[in-house]
């Protein structure tokens, strides 16, 4: 979800309980150097989605229409 430009950290911390801080570690833990580097810029840039109260009012959902409800944090395979 982190990975998801358009998914904000609030979706990630209701859904998982992980702070943006906390999120910015796991991120930095788990990619290459490179990788975390392109995404912190990502985020950064995309500021104004990676945060709800920045958000366009228009989009009140933080997962995409046609993604299907799990449940227990499941990861759904295609």
């Amino acid at each position: 979800m982190a990975w998801e430009d358009r998914t904000p950290f609030e979706a990630i911390r209701f859904q998982f309980g992980l702070t943006e801080k906390e999120v910015i570690t796991l991120m930095r833990r788990n990619l290459k150097p490179s990788s975390f580097k392109l995404w912190r810029k990502r985020a950064s840039k995309a500021g104004n989605l990676k945060h709800s109260s920045k958000r366009n009012d228009a989009i009140s959902r933080f997962r995409c229409s046609r993604q299907r409800s799990i449940s227990s944090n499941k990861i759904s395979k295609r």
